[in-house]
Parts: structure tokens; C-alpha cells; sequence
């Protein structure tokens, strides 16, 4: 909507390219997968096969939840992540919101499953900073310090367990890149 208001209101130009950046990529680890296959709930009577898929986001005191359409949910709170019936990009997309790099799914596994990840105190305070940094959110020095403190190494572990490794690597991004913009606004 904002985009569509941009082009018509300021003339906005714009293309997509691709770009490498870091990013954390979510690979099937050796051996088997540990996680539990679930599937998608059915489609309402009268809904539509291929429905947008839809997300809302809740939190509170006890952590945040992530409720995609047709059952699929992801929360993340009490130093744990739980997946139901998750698909590995809505997992990557929800992880994204607590690293601080993007995260992909790079496992080509279709399926939706269930899992838990129990993290470190210490990994579980880094993504909650990271997460309100990317909000915007701003800190003391002192409070920053808690990201030091943080290896990820309990995450890295926890989709071990589950038969999935998360690797820093590079992969192509989408970017928007803006060619022109007018600065004032065409009248209404």
C-alpha cells in the first residue's frame, strides 16, 4: 500500500535486484530429522484451496506468538522456541526477527512440522535485544552487553537435535532499489 501511494503521489522508480548478504541458512544437518511431520489443518468448507496465508503477532510477558493460517504457529518465550505445523520458511521468517542476520530456508524440505528449542538464558536475552533493536527500540551500554554475552550456541545445538543445522554463509536477497523520487507530492 505504502509503495503504491509512493509511486502515485511521488513518481517513485523503482527495480528489484538480487544481492548476496550474510545470512544464517537453515540446512537438513546429517542423519535423519528429528522433527515430527504435522500436518496443515483443513481448509474451511468454502475456503479457498490456495488462500494468502496469513500472520498475526501477539506478546506479552510470557513471550510472542506468531499464528499463520490453517494452524501453523511459532512462539518463542521462557528460553524455548516451539513450532506447530511449521513450514521451514515460516520458521526462517520468524527466526529473522530474533538474529542479527536475515535467516533462509535453504533445506528444499516441503513438509510442515513440529518442534522445540530450548535455548540458554543468555541466547534466549540476546534475541529479545535483537529483536527490539530492529524495532527500534534503544538501549544503555550496560544493557548491550547481554549480546556479548550470547554465542547462539544453544540454537545452533537445539536444531541439531532436530536434525537441522543453522550456518552463517552468504545468499542473494531481494532488494528494491529506488532509481527516482520526486520530493514534493503530486496534488490530490
Amino acid at each position: 500500500m505504502l509503495q503504491s501511494l509512493l509511486i502515485e503521489r511521488f513518481g517513485m522508480k523503482l527495480h528489484r535486484v538480487k544481492k548476496d548478504f550474510p545470512v544464517y541458512g537453515i540446512n537438513i544437518a546429517k542423519g535423519d530429522l528429528k522433527m515430527k511431520e504435522s500436518a496443515l489443518d483443513e481448509v474451511p468448507a468454502g475456503g479457498a484451496e490456495r488462500a494468502p496465508s496469513t500472520m498475526t503477532v501477539t506478546g506479552g510477558r510470557l513471550g510472542i506468538t506468531f499464528r499463520f493460517s490453517r494452524g501453523a504457529v511459532f512462539q518463542f518465550g521462557d528460553n524455548r522456541v516451539e513450532g506447530r505445523k511449521l513450514s521451514m520458511t515460516q520458521l526462517a521468517q520468524c527466526l529473522s526477527r530474533f538474529m542479527d542476520k536475515p535467516v533462509v530456508d535453504q533445506t528444499s524440505l516441503k513438509g510442515t512440522y513440529d518442534l522445540t528449542l530450548d535455548l540458554s538464558s543468555e541466547d534466549s536475552r540476546a534475541m529479545e535485544l535483537r529483536s527490539a533493536i530492529a524495532a527500534g527500540v534503544t538501549f544503555s551500554a550496560e544493557t548491550l552487553k547481554a549480546l556479548e554475552l550470547s554465542s547462539n550456541d544453544s540454537l545452533m545445538s537445539g536444531m541439531q537435535k532436530i536434525g537441522l543445522k543453522l550456518e552463517s554463509r552468504k545468499a542473494p536477497l531481494e532488494v528494491l532499489v529506488i532509481d527516482s523520487i520526486r520530493k514534493t507530492p503530486t496534488e490530490n
